[in-house]
């Protein structure tokens, strides 16, 4: 028992000393806490230090997460529900190369429709980062109500806040751990990659990281003001309480739960704008990033295409078949209606004759599932990711898009290249846990490839294909083989620059149960 304690690493943070573990080359310390338990009196409170301790604290094992709802059916089988809820949820994890210093830093930000989500799943095994020379952090936040939650007085975006958090502890201890606090990446998919997005607007977070990657997710999904109030008084009349932040922090905390699912059942059922918010009744999502004035001073693509990330490489990308992960595991896919699908193009302001046409060029034999599915792709991802890129590609650093084109054999080859698929691929953990997305043969030169792509990426901000602009719009198609392609979805670029560009409210009776609920 002594022996291994002395052969393990410990190291100084400025609360206070932590013992990890070393294999292979790798330091783990996992489930340090960056801030406080924000709960008790700490609720709805922006992200409290904490506590300084004497003595050596373990940092062995995963922290708890941040309580959540459970992924509906049958994600729950696709994504695993790593870990335990607890209430000390604000805690990271970092991999780090053994026995140096000065390493590039990467921080993860982990999607889950800001519903759910967990640095602790096992996709997310930052050691092969380590074992390249990068110092990998993985991080938690709060999700749902507790992150999101704005009635209009206190502060909104706690979640964003808690991430700050992270990013400023990472700043102030890293190099202990063997990183460069001047030479951080913060990257993240859906969920995550919208919180990088939304970062990269943010004036509170400059400073605190170099580089960004968003994967699958652009800087579109925010709500107002006036939404978020909406949303959180239909949430304060299912408890039964007054629309205040100290009546809700006494609801104890599995109630408050499962009165966000049964909130998340009433959008699905009748997603009424005028109940709902447009934002909300189109997305699906009742807890966002929201426009405070404050912390989100205005909409993130504006202030990014006004250069708020004008110092800061990005890179950009997406999968080719993103909302199939949505629509063929459900078993959506098979009810879709050509009506269904001709209500959601009018909803978004497209001309349904031309864009079903073009949707169907792509593939002739399409059903309506799966053109529902590529317009919805687009509509929350794709066309988002676009127009980050070209937001960002006027700035005088680094841009570089990709998309991800490889396709899982599962359910019969119907899954495609779908949302998600590509993270195992990055984090190069193939064989964890990840069969039931990958099949059992995934192609591992394919994760080399990504995987070292990433890595190139932030240690120098070149990752390794030309760089993005609006007259080529190189995009590096992973697959097998990988190649660079030109402007590669030009037409459905024209189409949809040439839409309504406000927040699109579909009829709610031809597009409630086709769109799905849930981002990862």
């Amino acid at each position: 028992m002594m022996s291994a304690i002395v052969d393990t690493p410990i190291v100084e943070t400025r609360p206070g000393k932590v013992r990890g573990a070393v294999s292979d080359g790798v330091k783990t310390f996992k489930g340090i806490a960056y801030a406080a338990p924000p709960f008790g009196v700490n609720r709805f409170r922006t992200p409290q230090p904490v506590e300084p301790w004497s003595g050596v604290r373990d940092a062995l094992t995963f922290g708890p997460k941040p309580p959540q709802v459970p992924y509906p059916s049958p994600f729950e089988l696709l994504i695993p529900d790593y870990g335990e809820q607890g209430e000390d949820c604000l805690n990271l994890n970092i991999w780090a190369p053994a026995g140096s210093s000065g390493h590039p830093v990467m921080v993860w930000i982990p999607g889950g429709a800001f519903e759910h989500g967990t640095g602790a799943a096992s996709a997310y095994s930052g050691s092969r980062f380590a074992r390249d020379g990068i110092v990998c952090v993985t991080i938690n936040y709060r999700v749902g109500a507790d992150g999101f939650l704005f009635l209009g007085s206190g502060t909104a975006n706690l979640g964003l806040l808690d991430q700050l958090a992270a990013l400023e502890w990472v700043r102030d201890n890293i190099a202990a751990f063997g990183g460069d606090p001047d030479n951080v990446t913060i990257f993240g998919e859906s969920a995550g990659a919208m919180s990088v997005s939304t970062l990269l607007s943010m004036p509170r977070a400059a400073g605190l990281f170099r580089r960004a990657i968003a994967q699958s997710g652009g800087a579109s999904i925010v709500i107002s003001a006036d939404t978020a109030q909406l949303v959180g008084r239909l949430l304060a009349d299912k408890l039964g309480v007054a629309a205040t932040r100290t009546a809700l922090a006494a609801i104890p905390t599995q109630q408050f739960l499962r009165a966000q699912v049964e909130l998340s059942a009433d959008l699905a059922a009748n997603p009424d704008p005028a109940t709902w918010g447009r934002e909300v009744a189109l997305s699906m999502m009742p807890w966002q990033p929201v426009i405070d004035g404050e912390i989100i001073p205005a909409n993130p693509i504006d202030q990014i295409t006004g250069g708020a990330a004008a110092s800061i490489d990005l890179m950009v990308g997406t999968t080719t078949d993103e909302w199939r992960l949505f629509l063929v595991p459900s078993g959506a896919m098979e009810h879709i209606t050509t009506d269904m699908v001709a209500g959601v193009v009018t909803a978004y302001g497209l001309p349904v004759a031309e864009t079903l046409a073009l949707y169907r060029a792509e593939n002739p034999d399409a059903s309506p599932g799966d053109l529902l599915a590529a317009l919805l792709g687009d509509w929350y991802i794709g066309i988002p990711a676009m127009r980050l890129a070209d937001a960002h590609s006027n700035s005088t650093t680094n841009t570089f898009v990709y998309e991800f084109a490889w396709r899982s054999p599962q359910f019969a080859g119907l899954l495609g290249a779908c949302h998600g698929l590509e993270i195992p691929f990055v984090f190069e953990t193939l064989a964890n846990g990840m069969e039931p997305l990958l099949g059992s043969d995934p192609p591992q030169a394919l994760a080399d490839t990504m995987h070292a792509a990433w890595v190139s990426f932030a240690a120098t901000g070149d990752s390794g294909w030309p760089q993005y602009d609006l007259e080529r719009r190189a995009t590096m198609r992973f697959g097998t083989p990988s190649e660079v392609v030109d402007d590669p979805r030009s037409a459905q670029r024209e189409l949809w620059d040439n839409a309504r560009l406000s927040t699109p409210v579909p009829d709610p009776s031809s597009t409630s149960s086709a769109s799905g609920s849930t981002t990862d």
